[in-house]
């Protein structure tokens, strides 16, 4: 793993916890302004949608937890790739269930911000 994939990959840990705690400032510092969220039923969130979906209990992280996680430092950018167990209720509906996802990280400003998500359910 190249220089930035550890830090990257610590960051990501910090943004999965952040949504399990509701913690909306570290939300903020983590994911970019102009993030394309694709959730693994295929719905789309923006940064602005994906965080007041969980300040208005609509969508309540209660577990987010990454396994296997494979960074690929491509200098301003980091891939990563991996699966994730996430348990979250959405409008009142509980549900648990495994994803493989890919999450891009990039360094602006000379921060790392998420930039895009996209998971796929596991069998």
């Amino acid at each position: 793993m190249a220089g930035n994939g550890q830090t990257v990959i610590d960051l990501d840990n910090k943004r999965m916890q952040a949504m399990a705690a509701k913690d909306v400032a570290t939300l903020e510092a983590l994911i970019a302004d102009d993030l394309v969220y694709t959730h693994s039923s295929a719905r789309l969130d923006t940064k602005r949608s994906l965080i007041d979906g969980m300040t208005s209990g609509k969508t309540v992280y209660t577990a987010v937890e990454p396994s296997n996680v494979k960074a690929q430092d491509l200098g301003d950018a980091v891939v990563l790739t991996g699966e994730c167990q996430i348990k979250v209720t959405s409008n009142g509906t509980p549900n648990a269930f495994g994803v493989r996802f890919t999450d891009v990280y990039a360094k602006r400003s000379g921060r790392w911000q998420m930039v895009t998500w996209q998971s796929t359910r596991l069998p």
